[in-house]
């Protein structure tokens, strides 16, 4: 049995020095958003309790979709690093980038520098994204949907030549008999789009996984949890999507802080997979289990 933990939109806080000259196009809107309302939302210390605990389940792998930065400031992308080193080892950890993470141009490519291992894999045709890691009989494949966009909009992006590539990975990996997660911070699914911050190509990536399908899609962005389904090629594919982890009780968007645990195992010619999600009630202090699920 493998075990493969869920985590996503970390926005680690609080914000660094931030100068004058930091706020131009789009992260002055940001810088504002953040100190008018979402710094009081998304916090440290919900985070900590809540990785701490995830922690303690010893997942064999762990998959991060994404927005672990706010403005994408040179000291953020820096200091997300060095969580990520605190978090775990690279081999056991692959990141997905979030559209925080591209906030403005150059800024994916400082992440990919910085963040390394956890931001690589096998990869086709030298191109950073998809990358695929593997373990045991779990792949997990890491797209990105991450791209620098206007002020007000947080709109992802997936294009035909990434497409691509995701279409011949996930036709070896079946080949070859693997569960096949595949990660991306934007929602694929229809019933999540909208045009401020919902993926440009969706329909692309929807129709990659009806060629070829996968077991699972995991994905953050909506600082929710939730449960979709969208085509494949021999059944159905759950899209599960995930709280923001440092989404502190009491918000008026966002669900309270969650993660979502898998054990995946071969089972004959198929598959079992259950999921616990854990993470804090609308009211009470404890980190519980909220729901258990069959997914195969």
């Amino acid at each position: 049995m493998i075990t493969l933990a869920h985590i996503s939109d970390l926005h680690l806080a609080p914000l660094p020095q931030v100068a004058f000259s930091d706020l131009v196009g789009k992260r002055l809107t940001g810088y504002l958003n953040w100190k008018l309302k979402r710094h009081g939302e998304l916090n440290t210390e919900t985070l900590t309790r809540l990785v701490a605990h995830m922690r303690e389940q010893n997942a064999d792998f762990t998959a991060v979709t994404g927005d672990l930065v706010n403005l994408a400031l040179p000291a953020e992308v820096e200091r997300a690093g060095e969580w990520l080193k605190l978090l775990g080892e690279s081999d056991r950890i692959a990141v997905c980038p979030g559209n925080h993470d591209a906030y403005v141009p150059g800024a994916l490519d400082l992440a990919v520098d910085n963040w390394g291992d956890y931001l690589k894999g096998e990869t086709l045709e030298g191109e950073t994204f998809p990358f695929v890691r593997r373990v045991g009989d779990l792949a997990i494949v890491s797209c990105s949907s991450a791209v620098p966009t206007p002020p007000f909009l947080a709109v992802g992006k997936f294009e035909e030549k990434q497409a691509a590539r995701l279409d011949r990975m996930l036709q070896i990996l079946g080949d070859a008999g693997y569960f096949r997660v595949v990660l991306i911070h934007h929602p694929p699914n229809a019933e999540l789009q909208h045009p401020s911050f919902g993926l440009k190509g969706h329909r692309i990536f929807r129709k990659v996984i009806a060629n070829r399908g996968a077991e699972l899609v995991l994905h953050g962005h909506t600082h929710r949890s939730s449960i979709h389904h969208i085509p494949g090629k021999d059944h159905e594919v759950p899209v599960i999507g995930v709280a923001a982890a440092s989404s502190a009780q009491g918000g008026t968007l966002d669900d309270p802080a969650r993660y979502n645990l898998f054990r995946i195992e071969k089972v004959g010619n198929g598959w079992s997979c259950t999921m616990r999600e854990y993470g804090f009630q609308r009211i009470g202090t404890d980190i519980v289990m909220r729901m258990q699920m069959r997914i195969y």
